[in-house]
């Protein structure tokens, strides 16, 4: 009789704990017993085992795009040789670098890909790529870069 009290303590633990996370990551519905894929479960242990799983964790995912091109993950085939196809993923070749802006006379520390790197480097340095790319193949963080820059340089002239 004691194990089945301590179990039942325990099971109300758990239940208030994922009413908790269900409700902050709005996946499924603790109350009603379905799950994200709308299958009913009764019974409170499979409950638990169908419903606390799908809690979202709460650290994000980095995203695997390059801060100064944009270029992020393409999708495509792996083909076999008997001609077979099945999806796959391309994921761009990014490296942590810092960058020296001369004209802000700062330090950035940017994902970009190994391709743009090279780039960077072709054109003379980041405050150079920055003022001859275009704002629209530019990342987010890059326009804004590039406008501090150009007003910088605008005001030095």
């Amino acid at each position: 009789m004691l194990l089945l009290a301590t179990n039942h303590a325990v099971w109300q633990l758990i239940s208030r704990v994922a009413q908790v996370w269900l409700d902050a990551s709005g996946e499924c519905d603790y109350r009603t017993a379905t799950s994200k894929k709308g299958q009913a479960d009764c019974g409170r242990f499979r409950c638990r085992k169908r419903i606390v799983p799908n809690v979202r964790k709460i650290g994000v995912p980095c995203p695997v795009v390059a801060k100064l091109t944009g270029k992020g993950v393409q999708s495509g085939n792996n083909v076999s040789h008997a001609n077979n196809k099945t999806k796959r993923k391309f994921l761009p070749n990014l490296c942590n670098v810092t960058l020296i802006s001369d004209v802000l006379g700062q330090r950035f520390r940017l994902r970009v890909s190994a391709a743009a790197l090279r780039s960077v480097e072709h054109r003379g340095g980041l405050d150079a790529f920055l003022l001859k790319a275009e704002e629209n193949e530019l990342s987010m963080r890059a326009r804004l870069l590039r406008r501090q820059i150009a007003k910088k340089t605008a005001a030095a002239a």
